[in-house]
């Protein structure tokens, strides 16, 4: 589980921001939390939100951009740029990022400060007791990277080799070195990328390719919307031969929604299906799989085409022992306002942008006089805690 993250000079936040999941120890308890160890207790569910354009979006990007350097920037080719923004104003200075989370029952912490063009430092820490002790250590020094390790098991002399562009872990990773691969099971997934959010036609490829190879969701998928009552009877996902835009025979992935009529069964293509059924097919089809082995889910416009009161029934799969199996989590932008009434005020962020164009994020929970027992969605539509529009 996610502990904390930090971000600085990334997009439209200039200065230095943290994202924290840890639940005060005031807060009640709630179903939307888990103890990790009996002194700490962090949250399963994240809302961000704001007005349009505040940098909700770019709140919850350092993950995924994280995610990927750690596991994929091995494959990147020698002359790629790293894929980060820093802010216009600030675009000569390095990008800084910091994640710390619990896995496989130990903590860790990992940082990263980088340009488009190179790494400048990288570690990994572990803590085994008390405080952290570092694992790796690297740094460009005098056009060179000097790299320390302990315990770490990734050859000096192929450790010198790794790439500006590229992570130390992704790369000790292609040489088998034990911590590295077991980084590599971190799992996440999402609906964003570097640049933003993927268009619905990938995402909904991407869906149907998911549940095509995933037998056992697509199971839950069409459980699920039986379920919620979308006159739906079941949901398959079957290949059939077609036509690429070269003329070329291929072959593509189709979801095939079952209607019962009467004692008769009608087969209709989802794409004929309204946008809401659409919308929860692929919503499922990214956080299926870290609601059964864990990980983190990273959503953008989580409400995007469903009605209101389907937003409560979503977020109790993470609620929910019997569907949560791993304390999975979730971290998504709304602007639906309806979730206030579910949640705890350390699990809402809030997103403004200044005249300055520079974005700031904070929970609600660090505002003075919110009290634990009021109404956050009044409250909210009433402007008292901002990150509102200016109508």
């Amino acid at each position: 589980m996610i502990h904390a993250y930090r971000f600085k000079n990334f997009y439209s936040f200039e200065e230095a921001h943290e994202v924290s999941f840890a639940v005060p120890g005031k807060a009640r308890d709630t179903d939307f939390m888990a103890i990790t160890k009996p002194e700490i207790r962090l949250s399963k569910v994240m809302a961000v939100m704001g007005p349009n354009a505040s940098g909700k979006t770019n709140v919850i990007k350092p993950l995924v951009f994280l995610h990927w350097f750690v596991k994929h920037s091995f494959h990147s080719k020698p002359d790629d740029e790293i894929p980060i923004e820093p802010h216009f104003f600030n675009e000569d200075a390095p990008s800084e990022f910091e994640i710390e989370l619990d896995f496989e029952g130990k903590l860790w912490k990992y940082q990263l400060t980088a340009t488009k063009n190179r790494v400048l430092s990288e570690a990994l820490y572990r803590k085994d007791t008390r405080a952290y002790s570092y694992i790796f250590r690297r740094e460009w020094l005098n056009n060179a990277y000097e790299i320390t390790q302990r315990g770490f098991g990734f050859a000096a002399k192929e450790a010198k080799k790794v790439r500006q562009n590229a992570s130390l872990i992704s790369t000790a990773a292609q040489y088998g070195v034990d911590i590295a691969t077991q980084l590599l099971r971190l799992s996440l997934t999402s609906n964003v990328y570097q640049m933003g959010r993927h268009d619905f036609t990938n995402r909904m490829t991407h869906a149907s390719q998911h549940y095509f190879e995933n037998k056992k969701d697509t199971a839950q998928m069409s459980k699920l919307i039986r379920q919620w009552d979308m006159g739906i009877r079941d949901i398959e996902v079957r290949e059939i031969d077609a036509m690429d835009s070269e003329g070329k025979a291929t072959k593509i992935k189709v979801p095939v929604c079952t209607h019962a009529v009467g004692e008769k069964f009608v087969e209709m293509d989802l794409r004929h299906e309204s946008s809401g059924t659409q919308g929860i097919f692929v919503l499922l089809a990214y956080l299926l799989p870290v609601l059964r082995n864990g990980g983190v889910a990273v959503i953008d416009e989580f409400e995007a085409d469903l009605h209101p009161h389907m937003l409560v029934p979503i977020l109790e799969l993470f609620s929910n022992e019997s569907t949560n199996l791993n304390n999975a989590q979730i971290i998504f932008t709304c602007h639906a306002a309806e979730v206030l009434m579910e949640l705890h005020k350390c699990q809402v962020l809030l997103v403004e942008k200044n005249d300055k164009l520079e974005s700031a994020v904070w929970r609600l929970d660090s505002m003075e006089g919110v009290r634990p027992d009021e109404n956050l969605y009044a409250k909210y539509m009433a402007g008292a805690y901002s990150a509102v529009p200016e109508v």
